[in-house]
């Protein structure tokens, strides 16, 4: 049985974000056979702000482990091709020290002992809750020394972080310096992160209409913000022609 799919999406985030040291995205592997589950934690992950891949066999786990280096893997015990402590035992070859959330769906107690003993960090029986599985993640994650806490004030997209409170702007842990316009603007696309906004809308949130006739104000702020936080590093504000504009983590880029 699925679980219930209430964290995948919250208006209000419980619990500070969690970046790495550096204020980049963490990177979580999450394996599991079955494509809507992986999807779901997939989904319940992103939100969070994290780096997520999604893979649904043992020989795909293993590979993506070296490709993407994950600051925490979620994996499933029971695979089509490899079962999961040959996996776990695979991964840590490469990595002794990633932390691994194993899922299940036994739930005997010789079960959980054998997940532990083959050096799982933790161990999550189906059907489970979205979030207690990220309440636990986090739990790991700050043990191993491998995030920082973002503060509630913050808004997280990829590594970019806006701090409503402090006004301060930071990509990568870099300062960026904006001005109170620029401010405003970069706030309500990352506040619709994902989401194609159109100038009309711009212009009535962050200006309210009041732009002096300046048809082309959007653009023209869009191309200030550009030059600001993107110089250098991969995009993360695309433009839909005849549509508006999209702020996406820079992985997202299209």
């Amino acid at each position: 049985m699925n679980p219930e799919p209430l964290p995948a999406v919250r208006a209000v985030r419980a619990q500070p974000a969690l970046t790495r040291p550096g204020g980049s995205p963490l990177k979580v592997l999450v394996v599991d056979d079955e494509p809507s589950l992986a999807e779901l934690l997939t989904s319940a992950l992103r939100y969070e702000g994290w780096d997520v891949r999604a893979v649904l066999d043992g020989h795909g786990a293993i590979r993506a482990a070296r490709e993407v280096e994950p600051d925490v893997v979620v994996l499933d015990v029971m695979l089509p091709d490899l079962d999961g402590l040959s996996v776990l035992r695979r991964i840590r070859e490469h990595d002794p020290h990633v932390p691994v959330l194993f899922l299940t769906a036994r739930d005997a107690v010789e079960d959980r002992v054998a997940g532990l003993l083959a050096g799982g960090d933790d161990y999550v029986t189906k059907p489970f809750s979205l979030e207690e599985v990220v309440a636990r993640l986090r739990g790991l994650l700050r043990r191993a020394g491998a995030s920082a806490a973002v503060p509630d004030a913050a808004i997280v997209v990829g590594d970019l972080v806006l701090d409503e409170d402090s006004h301060d702007v930071t990509r990568g842990g870099d300062p960026v310096a904006l001005s109170a316009t620029e401010f405003e603007l970069l706030r309500f696309l990352m506040r619709n992160q994902r989401r194609v906004v159109s100038k009309a809308e711009i212009l009535d949130r962050v200006w309210h209409y009041d732009f002096g006739g300046q048809t082309n104000i959007v653009e023209l702020y869009i191309s200030y913000l550009r030059r600001k936080i993107e110089k250098g590093r991969t995009p993360m504000i695309h433009t839909l022609r005849g549509v508006g504009y999209v702020l996406k983590p820079g992985a997202d880029a299209t």
